[in-house]
């Protein structure tokens, strides 16, 4: 055996090498290979002494004699072996969980009551003490780590941590892991866990928090808009989730920064999710924070949850919508009165009155003409197109198509409003039949009349859309629909087309497509179409005046105008869908932006720079899509929840315009979670470590104290059957046999 010891440097960290040639010896091979050797001797010198002592001869000889030893070291499997021992300390790295759902009370010691958990960051707290580890440090290096930063905006990803342990940590030896368990991000840490095992170091779990998810209330979500108007009602929806063993009935609040409070009755569902809304009657204008609570029912053991805030903004309304009709019926009539008496649309009607000299009116809401350009058109909201088609007269195909534009590209609203003339089913032969949300009966062009009234009937969507509520409550909305004076004709309509929403369908009536749809949405583009199947919606008002008429036409126009009047300058629009994302959620962008002129901006560089709440800046530039409209689109994923200030650029108009968004909490992350330990007991068992409970932290330093030193990292080169020495011997062969012929002696 040969050794012969040094340094090198392996995988870039300082390592003490020992080189040693190892023989694989029996004594049978050596006895055998000493009379290999001496016979072989033996019979050269014979051979010398035969040859007159020549030179050459000796030469060979020698060789044969060299070959023979060479032979008999081979047979005793020579092995060149370098051995690899780290210059660095032994390291130990601890990685304790700092996620987000580190905050969920539900850590209880033993012999005490629920109510007084400690979240499961204040139960490993230990963990991230110096004084944990001190003996530890006498003879290791330990590096205390935190991981999953709730600042980071991202979720758990337990698997990078360990890579980076492994790859960064000279000399690791062992691995304390520190978590509830909950990864949702990164690949699965059990595959980590086998880099650890082959390299023989062992993880040690420390999971922490409980398998079952304790009696808990939590506000899951508060679908805040937004922006609404003074003195119109807000519909905050909102969702609970219960893990309670039984129902509950409480009473929930909502607070808005300038003093209002609104109440609410709702009866939870135990260990389920319960949906609800509270509606709020902003009185004032400006920019409020709305907060949501639950009250603390006296099973709960986790209170921090029960709590939701939002932005709004109050504004000041002013809507306007373009209504364009034939004949002055009774439908026409009393929408045009309802538009007009609400103080925040500003009406304008077009009147195509087969009777009249002039298209118009007789006073200040008629038009005299369909707006000339796009700079007239594009400054409407909603547009009605009641009986009127493609006539002489009426709408032309160009007209049309702008306003499919309109719709399609700067997100106005556009409603259907048919009647008995039939003249609707000439604008499917334009451009607008792509937007209709219904395939109608052409061979009925006239409808269906009747002389006994027809009824709506809400479908399940339509019970819990904005548009159809007429009353506060979903119960007292269904009764008020059910108890509306009917209708005494409706469009023919066969079935809704593939993409819409049907609100409401006939009572009564039906088809081999099932119930007649009468009132249905759908989205195209950026704007909203709503189709309306009856001309009898004015009878709403008998015996309760402008009560259900009202509202509801009030509710169509600002549910399609929403959107387009989220953020709105003299000359720049911008609108985003979802209106409130959550985290890690891609909002779409659309920005409508005009010239100096008031013409659409075709070409341009639009910019919107997007600063979160940690003061990270982002620059979103936005592609010209609807050249002729001025639209320009672009996408931003949120990765930090809360208040997002937005500034939209044109560098060739030079316009401006501030906004902001909300992005909702960390749904990646959320507090209440039960603990997944058996995560943390797989490594352990892949890495043959061990799982200690979240109070005996100690006991995981004393046990990596006693790790025994590592085995040093071994390299062999088995010289027995390498290439090199085969062809060494292989050439040596040749050299002998070709100088036996030289001399003669073959």
């Amino acid at each position: 055996m040969l050794a012969q010891p040094g340094q090198a440097r392996a995988g870039g960290r300082g390592m003490n090498v020992s080189r040693t040639l190892v023989f694989l010896w029996t004594p049978w091979t050596i006895v055998l290979g000493v009379i290999a050797i001496a016979v072989v001797s033996g019979f050269a010198v014979a051979t010398w002494l035969r040859c007159g002592r020549s030179r050459s001869v000796a030469c060979l000889e020698a060789l044969r004699v060299l070959l023979t030893i060479a032979a008999v070291l081979l047979l005793n499997q020579p092995e060149w072996v370098e051995e690899y021992r780290p210059e660095e300390r032994p390291a130990i790295a601890v990685l304790v969980d700092d996620s987000a759902s580190m905050d969920t009370r539900d850590v209880v010691s033993a012999g005490k009551p629920s109510a007084s958990a400690a979240t499961r960051r204040e139960a490993v707290a230990a963990a991230r003490q110096d004084n944990t580890w001190a003996e530890l440090r006498k003879r290791m290096n330990v590096v205390v780590q935190s991981i999953a930063s709730p600042s980071s905006g991202h979720g758990t990803d337990l698997a990078s941590p360990l890579g980076q342990a492994i790859d960064r940590t000279p000399n690791l030896r062992g691995v304390v892991l520190v978590s509830d368990g909950d990864w949702n991000e990164g690949t699965p840490p059990v595959q980590t866990a086998a880099r650890l095992r082959l390299k023989g170091v062992p993880l040690m779990a420390v999971p922490v928090g409980s398998r079952v998810q304790l009696p808990n209330l939590e506000l899951l979500s508060l679908d805040l808009p937004t922006f609404g108007v003074a003195g119109k009602s807000v519909r905050v929806p909102f969702t609970i989730a219960s893990s309670l063993p039984r129902d509950l009935t409480t009473i929930v609040t909502l607070k808005s920064s300038d003093g209002d409070e609104v109440t609410r009755e709702v009866r939870i569902a135990a260990m389920g999710r319960t949906s609800d809304a509270v509606v709020w009657r902003p009185r004032t204008t400006g920019d409020f924070t709305v907060s949501l609570e639950v009250p603390r029912s006296s099973e709960e053991t986790i209170p921090d949850d029960n709590k939701l805030s939002a932005p709004i903004s109050i504004r000041e309304e002013k809507l306007r919508v373009l209504v364009i009709e034939s004949y002055p019926r009774w439908e026409y009539r009393y929408l045009r009165n309802a538009l007009s008496r609400d103080p925040g649309v500003d009406v304008s009607c077009l009147l195509f009155h087969p009777g009249l000299s002039k298209v118009g009116g007789g006073n200040k809401d008629y038009i005299k003409q369909f707006p000339g350009g796009l700079d007239e058109l594009s400054k409407y909201d909603v547009v009605f197109l009641g009986d009127v088609g493609l006539e002489d007269g009426q709408l032309t195909a160009e007209q049309c198509r702008l306003l499919k534009g309109l719709v399609e590209h700067q997100a106005s609203g556009l409603v259907f409003m048919p009647g008995v003339q039939g003249r609707e089913f000439s604008l499917l032969e334009t451009e607008l039949a792509d937007l209709m949300p219904v395939a109608l009966d052409p061979t009925q062009p006239g409808g269906w009349g009747s002389r006994t009234p027809n009824h709506f009937e809400l479908t399940e969507l339509g019970r819990r859309s904005l548009l159809t509520k007429l009353a506060d409550t979903q119960d007292d909305n269904t009764e008020v629909w059910e108890n509306l004076p009917g209708f005494q004709w409706y469009a023919p309509v066969l079935r809704a087309k593939p993409g819409a929403d049907v609100l409401a369908v006939h009572k009564d009536a039906s088809n081999e497509d099932g119930r007649i749809p009468l009132l249905a949405t759908r989205t195209f583009g950026a704007g909203k179409v709503l189709f309306m199947g009856t001309d009898g919606a004015w009878r709403w008002r008998k015996g309760v005046e402008d009560k259900y008429h009202y509202r509801f036409w009030g509710q169509v126009v600002r549910w399609m105008a929403y959107q387009r009047n989220m953020a709105k300058g003299e000359s720049m629009r911008l609108y985003y869908t979802p209106d409130q994302p959550k985290m890690n959620q891609t909002l779409a962008l659309r920005a409508n932006v005009m010239e100096r002129s008031g013409e659409p901006l075709h070409r341009g560089d639009v910019s919107a720079r997007i600063t979160t709440p940690t003061g990270k800046t982002e620059l979103v530039h936005l592609q010209a899509t609807g050249e002729e409209w001025g639209e320009f689109s672009g996408q931003y994923t949120a990765n930090e929840a809360g208040s997002c200030k937005v500034v939209l650029v044109c560098k060739e108009t030079g316009a401006r315009l501030e906004t902001s968004f909300f992005v909702q909490g960390a749904a990646a992350e959320p507090v209440g979670r039960p603990a997944r330990p058996e995560v943390l007991e797989e490594l352990a068992r892949v890495t043959n470590g061990k799982v200690f409970d979240v109070d005996k932290i100690d006991q995981v330093a004393r046990l990596l104290s006693e790790l025994p030193e590592p085995s040093p990292l071994t390299r062999r080169i088995p010289l027995w059957c390498h290439p090199a020495v085969a062809a060494a011997i292989i050439t040596l062969l040749g050299v002998f046999w070709v100088g036996r012929k030289v001399v003669g002696l073959v």
